[in-house]
């Protein structure tokens, strides 16, 4: 018995949420999101929380009902409150510039590297070294946020690169003499 997927999702005040056959639409403040689902599980809207069922007793049925639970939950969590991927720029010379549609990122090469924002997706630079990736879909503020880390990984040596404000980057001994 899956222990995530028997916890109803709260739906809260100022979203709403429509079941259209095995997918689910939620909108509120931030937007609008679809979650298509499985076939292995039904959804039901019961006083104000969905509710994730298994259609079956078989093992791709009770993984994919604790899935589910957790789309719908970050489906609903993302349309209310919304996802946040902060970064940060560790190096001389190495800084970020935002103006709302680009992404200006100077890493130490020949160039600037100019990152398309989607249209979606909110990034904000509070200062030159520090990056807020912001939007309603957990999935792709992720993967944008993975994009730009990718641009100058940190290195282990000095920790110059991107990194996540909550990443820890385990630092090398340099060469001894």
């Amino acid at each position: 018995m899956s222990r995530i997927g028997k916890h109803p999702v709260p739906v809260p005040a100022g979203v709403t949420v429509a079941i259209e056959g095995n997918a689910v639409r939620a909108k509120g403040r931030l937007g609008e999101l679809v979650q298509p689902l499985p076939p292995e599980v039904s959804v039901t809207l019961e006083d104000g929380r969905l509710v994730v069922r298994p259609r079956s007793d078989t093992q791709r049925a009770r993984a994919m009902w604790g899935l589910s639970r957790s789309l719908l939950a970050n489906l609903v969590k993302g349309v209310s409150e919304g996802f946040t991927k902060r970064l940060e720029i560790n190096g001389v010379g190495y800084r970020a510039a935002s103006d709302g549609k680009i992404l200006t990122l100077q890493l130490g090469f020949s160039h600037d590297i100019k990152y398309a924002i989607p249209p979606d997706i909110k990034i904000t630079c509070e200062n030159p070294n520090q990056i807020t990736v912001s939007g309603a879909d957990k999935q792709k503020v992720g993967q944008i946020a993975a994009e730009i880390r990718s641009f100058r990984k940190p290195e282990p040596y000095k920790g110059k690169g991107i990194k996540y404000a909550d990443e820890v980057i385990l630092r090398k001994e340099g060469k001894k003499k």
